[in-house]
């Protein structure tokens, strides 16, 4: 296994690891955290391991924080439609 897919699983585990802790923001504070650390390791895991292992990792990622992909995709239609 590469290093960055190592660095995604422990990703992958911190995410849940937090998930599971009581939080009064309803966890959004470390769903920022856990974006601004993904984005540059979704990079790297493309890099090294090519773009199918990327899309996976996306996928995986995208399942964990799965309320700010929705949340994006309001605000994206919504700004659409008012064009």
């Amino acid at each position: 296994m590469t290093l960055s897919l190592t660095l995604a699983a422990l990703w992958a585990f911190a995410a849940n690891l937090l998930a599971m802790l009581p939080s009064r923001d309803n966890h959004w504070r470390r769903a920022y955290g856990l974006i601004a650390v993904g984005i540059p390791l979704l990079g790297y895991v493309t890099y090294e391991n090519g773009p199918w292992w990327g899309l996976a990792v996306l996928i995986a990622g995208m399942s964990v924080l799965r309320w700010p992909v929705i949340y994006f995709g309001r605000w994206l239609r919504r700004i659409l439609l008012q064009s």
